[in-house]
């Protein structure tokens, strides 16, 4: 129960509406336990006629009469305080695991790159919605009958006790053996509950890794081995549910046996006790038997109850490890402060630690604001880690990087990320329209301001060709469009936020080179009060920029204008010699 301790909070905010739930359970448990008394009052009734103690016919027509309407009353309020009591509980639970998906989210949001590049998407996903109805199961179900059966059994078994203290004892004999049993069994609950959520987040995270590259599985024909794979996997996770529903299983068959055991017991020592005189009644024996019997189902669901507050415990120490998650990136500076566009590297060198490649050494440039810096480089060379360095996707340990001369962590997280514009190499769409994939860097933007963003990316004329024009939906990743209309929808995505820090990493790779031309005389052209970094692998991209450096292994090996690099011996040189020479062919 310790993982589930995190709750706590949770029942505190709805502990109105829980107390409310538990008045009602008290309500409705006192008028279910009229009923057992009724029909021993009835069988007295009738025992006592047909004994001669008493003899008036009409009066015990009478007595039976009221006593049935007795029952009839009390059983139809039981089951409307139940129906009050059910609407409560279920409500409360619902709304916790609201709270609890929101919590799970916005932690998702805060947490770095370096967790998504050491957890995968599935075991996310698993977490968020199945893990959280676990605990949902807990908070609301689970919770629910353990209140309505605690407060059952302490009401019956008080008025058992005072009717009868002998034959009680005898009736409720058999539960310390179920509580030793449901003690043994809940361990090992526990355990497989555990097991088999880790073997769905898996099978979660292989699905949605195969629906996702499923273009590249079908290329290279490797179906039957994917069905394969998902088969073996899926195998195992089922193994594990049967694992658990064995141990399940015996909750049941053990609680049938041992409420039938107490039935027994109740008739045996009852008899004895009225033949001997110890028992006055025959309704008391009656009566016991009902209750015994109303106490079959709030021992039967011991069980159940057991098992779900065992999974959800395994559930909720999963999404414990997520949220207890410290985020790499944290928001030191509460003020916002609006961001002009210097920056400058100074000694930087950057290690990710996850793989200790070291991405950068001893870097140091500067670019003021206005200007446009381009960077070029071989695959791995570091460019795009000085953008994600820039955007705070991570922070600096070894060196400094400033923006507008202050250090980047003592700039109000907020502030410096809403002044960015950033196009990476990788473009990511959203499954949405063309138009809300474009405005979503700027959420109030009007009809015309998409449309001119589109066009500065020139891809305008691309989405008006399309059936729906901009409310084109598109699939998944942005799979509808093709590699250069992604990156350009990415760009107006860009352009329409209208950043002070204009960032482009390899973003028309994809593009023609008179689109490129384009796109890059209409960024020219906007960027005047900008500061824009351009990482591209083609001098046509670079050559119109203010200053160029040249990357090798995160060191920079050249460094200045197209016209003074193309006039140097070394890599620059060489690259635009290659790239004059293929465009001639």
């Amino acid at each position: 129960m310790k993982e589930l301790q995190y709750l706590n909070r949770y029942f505190k905010k709805y502990s109105g509406r829980l107390l409310l739930g538990l008045v009602i359970t008290i309500i409705s448990t006192i008028f279910k336990l009229f009923v057992p008394k009724k029909i021993g009052d009835i069988i007295d009734i009738i025992e006592n006629y047909t004994n001669g103690t008493t003899t008036n016919l009409e009066f015990v027509k009478h007595q039976l009469l009221i006593n049935i309407l007795i029952i009839l009353g009390t059983a139809l309020l039981a089951g409307f305080f139940t129906f009050l009591m059910r609407q409560t509980f279920i409500v409360v639970s619902r709304n916790i695991e609201f709270d609890l998906k929101n919590e799970i989210f916005k932690q998702y949001e805060r947490l770095s790159l370096g967790f998504y590049k050491k957890n995968r998407t599935g075991d996310l996903m698993n977490r968020i919605s199945e893990d959280v109805g676990k605990v949902r199961m807990y908070a609301g179900p689970a919770l629910m009958y353990s209140v309505t059966n605690v407060t059952l059994l302490i009401v019956t078994l008080s008025y058992m006790f005072y009717k009868s203290p002998t034959l009680t004892l005898y009736a409720i004999a058999p539960l310390p053996i179920l509580s030793f049993a449901i003690y043994k069994l809940s361990a090992a609950i526990h355990k497989r509950s555990t097991i088999v959520q880790q073997y769905l987040s898996k099978l979660t995270s292989f699905t949605q890794e195969s629906f996702s590259g499923i273009s590249v599985i079908k290329a290279y024909g490797i179906e039957s081995r994917i069905n394969t794979d998902f088969n073996n996997l899926a195998e195992g996770s089922k193994q594990k549910n049967v694992n658990l529903a064995k141990v399940q299983a015996l909750f049941f068959p053990l609680m049938v046996l041992l409420i039938g055991l107490s039935n027994i017991l109740v008739i045996f020592i009852g008899g004895n006790q009225f033949i001997n005189g110890k028992i006055e009644h025959l309704g008391t024996i009656v009566e016991f038997l009902i209750y015994v019997n109303m106490l079959t189902w709030p021992v039967a669901v011991v069980g159940w109850v057991t098992s779900m507050v065992q999974q959800a415990e395994a559930s909720q120490k999963r999404i414990n490890e997520f949220l207890s998650e410290k985020p790499e990136i944290e928001n030191l500076v509460n003020t916002k402060t609006p961001i002009k566009g210097n920056i400058e590297f100074h000694n930087l060198t950057f290690t990710y630690s996850d793989t200790k490649i070291r991405a950068l050494k001893n870097l140091s440039f500067k670019v003021n604001s206005g200007e446009t810096l381009a960077i070029i480089g071989n695959t791995g060379s570091g460019k795009s880690t000085i953008l994600e360095l820039i955007g705070r996707l991570y922070d600096v340990k070894n060196g400094q990087l400033k923006i507008d001369g202050k250090n980047s962590k003592d700039i109000n997280l907020n502030s410096l990320r809403n002044s960015i514009g950033y196009v990476p190499q990788d473009a990511f769409l959203f499954s949405d329209t063309l138009f809300n994939n474009i405005k979503f860097g700027k959420e109030n933007a009007s009809n015309e301001e998409v449309f001119n963003a589109a066009k500065k990316a020139s891809v305008h004329k691309n989405i008006k060709g399309f059936n729906k024009g901009y409310d084109t939906i598109l699939g998944e990743r942005g799979i509808t469009l093709s590699g250069g209309q992604k990156q350009r929808v990415s760009i107006a995505r860009a352009i329409i936020k209208n950043p002070k820090i204009l960032l482009l990493d390899d973003c028309l790779s994809a593009v023609d080179t008179e689109t490129e031309e384009k796109i890059l005389n209409n960024i020219q052209s906007i960027s005047k009060d900008k500061t824009t970094i351009i990482v591209s692998h083609r001098i046509s991209s670079v050559k119109n920029a203010d200053n160029i450096i040249v990357l090798e292994e995160g060191k920079i090996i050249q460094q200045g204008t197209h016209n003074e690099l193309v006039m140097q011996e070394g890599y620059y040189k060489n690259l635009y010699a290659k790239q004059l020479l293929e465009k001639e062919n």
